[in-house]
């Protein structure tokens, strides 16, 4: 089988647009299924470019959206299979910023501390966050 092309570079071009990584982190970690909750916790996102970027996950099933018929009309989104298989990949991204960027990361960085972090010490801080 021959590849057509990188497949990082196919990945990167689904999942690299500015603010997908966060929404699908607030929805693997934070549970977080609304506009608004999204609005609220992603850091200078704004509605138009939101919209965009639930469409294209949407569009590249990463994620479906679900119309509640009732005033007013509530819409959530939620995961699908194709995006809860980028759990590890935002974990392990996770992992590599605690250990080598963790100045940036952390108020106060404890150097004994820093080659012990593991996922399972990750995703205890990700639901706290």
């Amino acid at each position: 089988m021959n590849c057509k092309c990188c497949p990082v570079f196919n990945t990167l071009s689904i999942i690299g647009k500015k603010f997908t990584l966060l929404l699908l982190r607030n929805m693997i970690f934070l549970k977080q299924k609304r506009f608004n909750e999204f609005l609220n916790s992603i850091e200078e996102i704004n509605p138009k470019t939101l919209s965009i970027r639930l469409k294209e996950l949407e569009r590249d099933r990463l994620i479906k959206r679900e119309v509640f018929n009732e005033t007013p009309v509530r819409i959530e989104y939620y995961l699908t299979e194709k995006g809860k298989a980028l759990q590890p990949i935002l974990e392990q991204m996770a992992l590599f910023s605690m250990k080598f960027c963790c100045e940036m990361v952390f108020e106060n960085p404890d150097s004994t501390k820093i080659d012990k972090f593991t996922l399972k010490s990750f995703r205890k801080y990700s639901t706290t966050a």
